[in-house]
C-alpha cells in the first residue's frame, strides 16, 4: 500500500510538471533525482523521488486492527542502529500467539504502520555507537523489549544486549523457533515455578510451542511430568517425554488428575481456572495465557503467578546451552513467507497446530 499511494502521488505530479525541471548530473547514479530553483511543485516530487531513493525492507505489517487480513506486505524505510543498538538481517522469525493478539487490538498500539513480530534470528548487519561485543557478520538470536516489536521484517534495529550469538549447530529457523518459547518456558518452570526434582506438575497444552520447551525442562529438572493433548498430537508430545498424557477430547483432567505440586497453564480460559482444582495444598500455578495478569484462584490455598520473562542475553545463553547438551530440542516448525502472513495469522489464532510456525524471511 505504501508503494502505490507514493506512486499515486508521483504520477499526479508529473502530469503537471513545468518547464522549470532539469535533471541534476550528479545525481543520476542516484537514480536520478530532479532538481529545481523555481518551482514549488518541482520542489515537492524532488522531494518525493529521494525518499523512494532511500533503502527499503520488506516487512508483514498493519495499518489499522483487525482480522488476519488486515496484515499487508510491501516496503518499509530501513532501520538504522542507535547508541547501544545493532541492526540485524532477520533470516528468520516467529509467529507467536502474542502477536494476533496485538493484530485485533487487545493492546492498543500508538502508530502505524506497525510491524508485529517478538523473536528472530539472522546476521549483524551494522553496528551502533558504544557495542563491543558484537561485529558485523555475527550470527544471532534475540527477543525485543517489552513493548517493542518489528521481526515481521528483512531487518530490525535493537539493543545490542537482548540478542546472543547464535551456536552454528543450531539453525536460524530453530534459533528462532526456541526463543520466545524457551523464555517463557524457563521463566515459567525455573524462576517463577521454582519446580525441583520429584515434584508433579500438570503442563496445559503440551503440543504447543512454550509447553514443548517446558515438558522437556521440566524432564531436565527431574520432576513427573502429565500433559494434555488432543489424540493427533499424541505421537509427538510423547516424544518430548512427558510420564503421563492426558486426551482433553476424552477426558476431563480435573477428574483424572489431583494432587499436582505445580501447573503450567499454556491454553488459557476456562482450562486455566479449572486447572486450581489439581493442586495439592500448597501448590502454585504459573499462566501465561491469561492477560497480563494471573487469574483469581477459586481457593484460598494455592498460589496463582504470572512470569515475567524478562528479556536478557543470559536468557538466550542458557537455551543454547540446553539445546547444545541435548537437554531440549527445538519444536516442530511449519514455516511461511513474510508474503503469507495472512494465511500464518489464520493458523495462530485457531491454535489447531503443534510446535511453531515460523516465517522464513531469507
Amino acid at each position: 500500500m505504501i508503494g502505490s499511494i507514493s506512486g499515486a502521488v508521483q504520477g499526479s505530479r508529473a502530469a503537471r510538471r513545468c518547464r522549470a525541471w532539469v535533471q541534476c548530473v550528479g545525481c543520476l547514479g542516484a537514480g536520478g533525482v530532479y532538481h529545481s530553483t523555481s518551482c514549488v511543485d518541482c520542489k515537492q516530487r524532488t522531494e518525493l523521488k529521494m525518499e523512494e531513493a532511500s533503502p527499503k525492507m520488506k516487512a508483514a505489517y498493519i495499518e489499522r486492527h483487525g482480522g488476519p487480513e488486515v496484515l499487508q506486505y510491501g516496503d518499509l524505510p530501513d532501520p538504522v542502529a542507535a547508541a547501544g543498538e545493532v541492526v540485524v538481517d532477520i533470516v528468520a522469525a516467529s509467529i507467536n500467539g502474542a502477536d494476533w493478539k496485538v493484530r485485533v487490538g487487545d493492546r492498543k498500539q500508538p502508530t502505524f504502520p506497525y510491524v508485529l513480530g517478538r523473536d528472530f534470528s539472522g546476521i549483524v548487519s551494522a553496528v551502533g555507537e558504544g557495542v563491543t561485543d558484537l561485529r558485523v557478520g555475527d550470527a544471532v538470536f534475540g527477543i525485543c523489549d517489552f513493548g517493542h516489536e518489528g521481526t515481521y521484517a528483512e531487518k530490525i534495529a535493537i539493543k545490542a544486549a537482548l540478542v546472543a550469538k547464535k551456536p552454528d549447530a543450531l539453525s536460524h529457523v530453530d534459533a528462532t523457533a526456541l526463543a520466545l518459547t524457551g523464555l517463557t518456558a524457563m521463566s515459567a518452570i525455573e524462576d517463577t515455578l521454582n519446580l525441583k526434582r520429584g515434584e508433579t506438575i500438570l503442563i496445559q497444552g503440551g503440543a504447543g510451542g512454550v509447553a514443548s520447551f517446558a515438558i522437556q525442562l521440566a524432564k531436565h529438572i527431574g520432576a513427573r511430568v502429565i500433559t494434555t493433548t488432543s489424540a493427533r498430537n499424541h505421537d509427538y508430545v510423547r516424544s518430548l517425554g512427558p510420564d503421563e498424557i492426558i486426551d482433553y477430547n476424552e477426558r476431563d483432567f480435573t477428574q483424572v488428575v489431583s494432587n499436582c505440586d505445580a501447573v503450567l497453564d499454556t491454553v488459557g480460559g476456562d482450562v486455566a481456572q479449572r486447572s486450581f482444582a489439581v493442586l495439592k495444598p500448597g501448590g502454585r500455578a504459573a499462566f501465561i495465557a491469561s492477560g497480563p495478569q494471573a487469574p483469581k484462584p477459586d481457593r484460598s490455598d494455592v498460589t496463582s503467578l504470572r512470569p515475567p520473562a524478562e528479556r536478557a542475553r543470559k536468557h538466550l545463553e542458557r537455551i543454547a546451552h540446553l539445546y547444545l547438551t541435548g537437554a531440549v530440542r527445538p519444536p516442530e516448525v511449519k514455516l511461511y513467507r513474510l508474503s503469507e502472513a495472512v494465511d500464518a495469522h489464520r493458523l495462530s489464532e485457531s491454535r489447531h497446530f503443534r510446535g511453531k510456525l515460523v516465517f522464513k524471511v531469507r
